[in-house]
C-alpha cells in the first residue's frame, strides 16, 4: 500500500499541472525538432517594371559560398526562370536583400556585366538598355542576372545568381 501525506490523494490539480508541463515540454521539443529540419531560405531579389514585379530566390548559390566558373556558366544557361514584360520606355528597378547588398552585387545582361557593382539594395536602369544592340541585346528577349559578389575588392567571385527573362512589350 502506498502512503501519502494527509490530503495528497485528493489533490488532483497537482497531477494535472504536472501532465500539462510534460505535454508542453514535449510540444516545444517537437517544434524545435521540426524547425531544425527546415532549410534557411536564400535571399530574394526582385525586378519591378511599372506596377508589375517578379521576385525569386537564387537560381544558383545564394548561401554565401563562392561558386565555380563552371557552375555560374551552367546556371546562366538555365531556362526555367521567371519573366516580366518591359516597355523600352519604362524604368526597370532591381532590388536585393540587404544580405546581398552587404557583400556587393552587380547586374549581368546575357552573361556580361552591365553596370558597376554596388552595395545598395536598389538600382534603376532604363528599359531601352535591355533591347539595345549597343549593349549586347539581340531580339525581343534578354536574360538579366543579379550576381552576388563575395565582398572582396576584386568583385569577381560570385556567391549567388538570380536570373530573370525580360520580354519586350511593344
Amino acid at each position: 500500500m502506498t502512503t501519502l501525506p494527509r490530503g495528497e490523494a485528493a489533490d488532483v490539480t497537482r497531477v494535472v499541472r504536472r501532465r500539462r508541463a510534460v505535454a508542453a515540454a514535449g510540444a516545444v521539443s517537437a517544434g524545435l525538432l521540426v524547425l531544425s529540419a527546415c532549410d534557411k531560405p536564400t535571399p530574394v531579389s526582385t525586378i519591378t517594371v511599372g506596377t508589375k514585379s517578379v521576385s525569386s530566390e537564387a537560381t544558383c548559390g545564394g548561401e554565401g559560398k563562392a561558386l565555380t566558373v563552371a557552375t555560374m556558366t551552367s546556371c546562366l544557361k538555365d531556362t526555367d526562370i521567371k519573366s516580366i514584360k518591359v516597355d523600352p520606355d519604362d524604368t526597370v528597378r532591381f532590388g536585393v536583400d540587404p544580405a546581398i547588398a552587404d557583400k556587393r552585387w552587380t547586374i549581368l545582361m546575357n552573361g556580361q556585366q552591365l553596370v558597376e557593382d554596388s552595395d545598395k539594395t536598389y538600382r534603376t536602369i532604363p528599359g531601352s538598355v535591355f533591347f539595345n544592340a549597343q549593349y549586347g541585346a539581340t531580339g525581343n528577349t534578354t536574360l538579366v542576372t543579379i550576381k552576388a559578389l563575395d565582398g572582396k575588392a576584386s568583385g569577381t567571385t560570385g556567391t549567388g545568381l538570380w536570373s530573370f527573362k525580360l520580354k519586350k512589350d511593344d
